[in-house]
């Protein structure tokens, strides 16, 4: 997946070898992911598909799986997020890295810890929290001045967000296929990081028009950021603290 994950676990005693063996068994799923998915190794069966190598029932099972979902979130978003437009052929990425964290941070639910974070290049998924009743919160970068924050949230089990601001121009308009970013950050929150990573995605592409396609979510909210400071929040956004240019 080209990045890093990291774990935080968090309980009353030291962890336990049965607990060390599932955080193994968690780590184990992000590489199969990532052998799998690699659009940057030659032979994962991603990159063979793409070059017609291979047919989908070729494939591992999870490949077909996270396509399957991606059309999910092609639809939810009204194609802003869309695997299938990219150069090069498919590309679930923007799916695959809040997936695989998802699924790495279910193995560590077996293991009876108080709490538990998987953070995968700032996208988290969690369960818990550092402390009993206390759930994880998360510093959102302000995209503007990348070592201060712009809000913190309660994370609700996963916060992901995309932009230009450290990757640059890297976000691709599916409707265009040419490069485009309406908004300077866009954060999702809800209960499934796969999913929230590609609607954060979908909301940095489209700007303010896709916000209405996550207020009408049930587990989902979303904060845009503007180029010139400006929060607009889906109406239970949960956000402890906030600019004081914000809208919704």
């Amino acid at each position: 997946m080209g990045t890093i994950v990291t774990f935080d676990l968090y309980d009353e005693d030291e962890p336990s070898e049965s607990v060390l063996s599932l955080l193994r068994e968690a780590i184990d799923v992000l590489h199969q992911a990532d052998d799998d998915f690699s659009t940057y190794k030659h032979d994962s069966p991603l990159s063979r598909l793409r070059r017609g190598d291979v047919t989908m029932a070729q494939c591992p099972a999870d490949v077909g799986q996270v396509l399957e979902l991606c059309n999910v979130a092609r639809n939810i978003t009204d194609g802003w997020f869309d695997p299938w437009s990219l150069p090069g052929g498919v590309d679930p990425t923007g799916y695959v890295k809040g997936w695989a964290a998802q699924r790495s941070l279910d193995v560590l639910r077996r293991s009876g810890i108080r709490g538990a974070l998987v953070n995968a290049a700032g996208d988290t998924a969690s369960f818990g929290g550092p402390h009993a009743g206390v759930p994880f919160r998360i510093g959102i970068v302000d995209p503007a001045a990348t070592q201060h924050l712009a809000c913190v949230v309660e994370s609700p089990g996963a916060v992901a967000t995309s932009g230009t601001y450290e990757r640059g121009c890297h976000l691709i308009d599916p409707h265009t296929g040419r490069p485009a970013s309406r908004a300077a950050s866009a954060t999702v929150t809800g209960s499934d990081l796969g999913l929230a990573d590609a609607f954060a995605t979908a909301l940095a592409v489209a700007g303010l028009q896709a916000l209405p396609l996550v207020e009408a979510l049930d587990d989902f909210e979303a904060l845009i950021i503007d180029y010139d400071g400006t929060f607009h929040t889906t109406t239970d956004f949960p956000a402890v603290r906030t600019s004081s240019k914000t809208s919704s």
